[in-house]
């Protein structure tokens, strides 16, 4: 189980639909999991329901033009996962590094509404994270980003690491586990492409990404600026690390308990 920490001063941290019937779309792929299950899920029956009825069902978002669907986890009160429409196996395959690949972070970014409506109030982003794991650390075969709250633990050392974090790589040491950060600046992620900024920063991306995981996490940086810490791992087979980013987050959503905010409704009448 994860500790968590709230002795320190972080503003809100010192108060006080299941449709995936298979498989779990967390954690790395255990033996008689079928790891196409998102995959048949989006193909077989999203897309089709979409172009066909013109309802998503039992995805809760189908954007033919974007290239992506949004499906509710069966793990957790507000998970939810982007997924591609087409075959994208995951953060290793070499079409996310093409110029006309869809903005997958982007469009996660722009569904965290839609989690926070099923915890029934806002809350501020530096609660909430994106994240894909690598290819040693899934348990599913078709790319997915999980949008989950972050660990109420992650949100209180990412807020006293923001002075360290620069336009380069820092190593942050997160749930026992050695990241590297870098800053990202703006309200939304159109546009940031964290796949090609990973890529960048490797000698061989092609032969290197299977073994990273990203972590995107909303914050507010010391000058009032909104933006992002974007965090990744890589595999360290003597550890025991997998690199699953999905480690930082939390979907029981405890951080909701202490981050109060203005009640919304389900996004569904939204």
């Amino acid at each position: 189980m994860r500790r968590v920490l709230l002795a320190i001063c972080v503003p809100g941290l010192l108060a006080a639909g299941v449709l995936l019937t298979v498989a779990r779309a967390n954690g790395p792929h255990k033996a008689g999991e079928n790891p196409n299950v998102l995959w048949t899920i989006v193909h077989d029956r999203c897309v089709p329901n979409q172009m066909g009825e013109d309802t998503p069902t039992p995805c809760a978002v189908v954007d033919i033009d974007r290239g992506y669907a949004v499906l509710k986890d069966k793990t957790g009160r507000a998970q939810y996962l982007v997924i591609p429409t087409a075959r994208v196996t995951g953060i290793e395959d070499r079409t996310l590094l093409a110029q006309d690949a869809p903005d997958y972070f982007g469009a996660a970014w722009r569904q965290i509404d839609r989690s926070l409506a099923r915890l029934g109030h806002t809350m501020p982003r530096e609660t909430m994270a994106l994240a894909i794991n690598s290819k040693f650390g899934r348990s599913q075969n078709q790319l997915h980003i999980h949008i989950d709250c972050l660990a109420p633990n992650i949100r209180v050392a990412l807020h006293w690491a923001r002075p360290k974090i620069g336009s380069g790589w820092t190593p942050l040491l997160l749930d026992g586990h050695v990241y590297r950060a870098t800053r990202i600046d703006g309200d939304t992620l159109d546009g940031a492409y964290p796949f090609r900024r990973l890529a960048a920063s490797l000698a061989d991306p092609a032969r290197e990404m299977d073994e990273h995981t990203l972590v995107v996490v909303g914050t507010v940086w010391p000058n009032a600026r909104p933006g992002f810490i974007l965090l990744d791992d890589v595999v360290k087979p003597l550890s025991g690390d997998r690199a699953s980013g999905e480690e930082l987050e939390d979907h029981s959503c405890h951080i909701a308990a202490f981050e109060p905010g203005r009640p919304i409704h389900p996004y569904d009448r939204l």
